[in-house]
C-alpha cells in the first residue's frame, strides 16, 4: 500500500507537536519529580531525550521506520519521549504496512516494560501495567490505521472523480469532433451534388451547338450561381472540418427545413403527442445549411422526449424570417411517474450545441417548472 498522507498545514503541524509535548509531559510528570530529587542527571538526560525526539519526529514522514525505531528506543530510558513516540507510531500506522507495524509494536511494548521496570514511582503490579501498556500501543496503532484507511478512501474518491471528469471531457470532445465530421460529410454530399450540376450544364454548352444566345446566357448564369453556392458551402466545409474524414461515398441529400413537416408527421404516427406552431414560416425557403441544423435540432429534441418523457405532450414552435434568425423551441412535460431506464450520455446535446455554434447560432436547454425546454436560434441570411 502506498501512503496517501496529505500535506500538513502550519496549524496541522503545530497541534500535533503540541499534543505530543503534552502527552510526554503528562507521562513524565511523576517520574520527573523523583528524578529531580534523587537522580538529577537522569532528569536532564530524560528531558534532553524528550526534546531531541520531538525534533527527530519532524522527519517521521520521510523516514518513518528509522525515526520510529530511534524514538521508541529512547522511551526505554526517557518518559518524556513518550509523546514523540506516540506521534511517530501513529504516523507509521497510517501507512498500514504490517511488516513495519508489527516489529515496532513489539519494540514499543518492550520499551514500555523496560521503563516501568526502572521507574521507582510505579507501584502497580505487572499483571496490570503490562496489559495497560499493550492497550496504549494497540490504541495508537488502531487509531493510526483508521486514519490511514480514511485517507486512502478519500484519495481513491478524488482519483475516481478526476478520472470521471477526464473521461467525460474526452467523450464531449469526441462528440464534438464526430459532429463536425458529420456536418462536413453532409456538406460534402451537397457540394458534390452542386458540382455535378455545374459539370452537366457545362457539358451541355460544350456539346450543344444549336443553342440560342438566350439559352446560352441562361445556362451560363445557372452555372455561375451554382458555382458560387458551391464555393460558399466549400468555405463552410473547410470551417468545420478539423480532421480528414476520408473519401466517403456520397450519401443521399441530407434533410433540411423543408423536411421538418415529414419528421413531425412521422413522430405523430409513432404515437407522440405533438402540438406544432410554425407562425407562418415558409420552411421551403430556408437556406439548406441553416435548414439542416434546424432539422437536426428538432430531431434530437423529439428523440430526447421519446426516450426520457414518453406519452407526454411535446410543443414545437418555429418562428423567424429571412434577414434575422430562425428560432426553434421544443418543450415537453417531465414524466410524473417512473419511466423505463434508458441509457443517456448527454452527448447528443453536446454535438447539437457544437453544430449550432458552428452555424453561428446558439442552443440552450433548461428545466422550467415541470417542463424541459430546448431553444435554438440560427442566423437566417437575407
Amino acid at each position: 500500500m502506498t501512503s496517501s498522507a496529505p500535506a500538513l498545514t502550519r496549524w496541522g503541524i503545530a497541534w500535533r507537536f503540541v499534543l505530543a509535548a503534552l502527552i510526554g509531559a503528562l507521562a513524565w510528570s511523576e517520574l520527573a519529580i523523583w528524578q529531580w530529587r534523587e537522580a538529577r542527571s537522569w532528569f536532564w538526560l530524560d528531558l534532553a531525550l524528550g526534546l531531541t525526539c520531538l525534533v527527530v519526529a519532524w522527519w517521521r514522514r520521510e523516514h518513518p521506520v528509522v525515526v520510529t525505531t530511534v524514538i521508541t528506543l529512547a522511551t526505554a530510558v526517557s518518559a518524556s519521549a513518550g509523546g514523540a513516540a506516540t506521534l511517530a507510531l501513529f504516523s507509521l500506522a497510517t501507512r498500514r504496512r504490517w511488516r513495519e507495524i508489527v516489529p515496532l509494536a513489539i519494540l514499543s511494548f518492550v520499551a514500555g516494560v523496560v521503563l516501568t521496570a526502572f521507574d521507582p514511582t510505579v507501584d502497580v503490579e505487572a499483571v496490570i501495567i503490562y496489559p495497560l501498556i499493550a492497550v496504549v500501543v494497540g490504541f495508537t496503532i488502531g487509531w493510526g490505521m483508521y486514519v490511514g484507511s480514511r485517507r486512502e478512501l478519500l484519495q481513491s474518491l478524488r482519483d475516481r472523480a478526476r478520472t470521471a471528469e477526464t473521461e467525460q471531457a474526452a467523450r464531449i470532445a469526441q462528440a464534438r469532433t464526430a459532429e463536425r465530421a458529420r456536418i462536413a460529410r453532409e456538406m460534402h454530399d451537397v457540394l458534390a451534388h452542386r458540382i455535378s450540376l455545374v459539370t452537366m450544364h457545362a457539358g451541355a454548352l460544350t456539346y450543344r451547338s444549336d443553342l440560342e444566345p438566350t439559352q446560352v446566357r441562361e445556362t451560363a448564369g445557372l452555372i455561375r450561381s451554382t458555382a458560387h453556392q458551391a464555393l460558399v458551402e466549400l468555405r463552410e466545409v473547410l470551417g468545420v472540418l478539423r480532421e480528414d474524414a476520408g473519401d466517403a461515398v456520397p450519401e443521399p441529400p441530407q434533410p433540411d427545413a423543408s423536411d421538418l413537416a415529414t419528421l413531425l408527421e412521422e413522430a405523430r404516427d409513432g404515437g407522440m403527442r405533438l402540438l406544432v406552431h410554425t407562425e407562418d414560416v415558409d420552411l421551403d425557403v430556408v437556406p439548406p445549411t441553416v435548414g439542416r441544423t434546424a432539422y437536426r435540432l428538432v430531431q434530437e429534441a423529439l428523440t430526447n422526449a421519446r426516450k426520457h418523457a414518453p406519452d407526454t405532450l411535446v410543443q414545437v414552435r418555429i418562428a423567424g424570417r429571412a434577414g434575422e434568425s430562425l428560432e426553434i423551441s421544443v418543450r415537453n412535460r417531465l414524466p410524473l411517474g417512473p419511466t423505463a431506464a434508458v441509457p443517456a450520455s448527454g452527448l447528443g446535446l453536446v454535438g447539437l450545441q457544437e453544430r449550432a455554434e458552428l452555424a453561428g447560432g446558439t442552443l440552450r436547454h433548461r428545466l422550467e417548472h415541470d417542463s424541459f425546454v430546448l431553444e435554438g436560434a440560427l442566423p437566417w441570411p437575407p
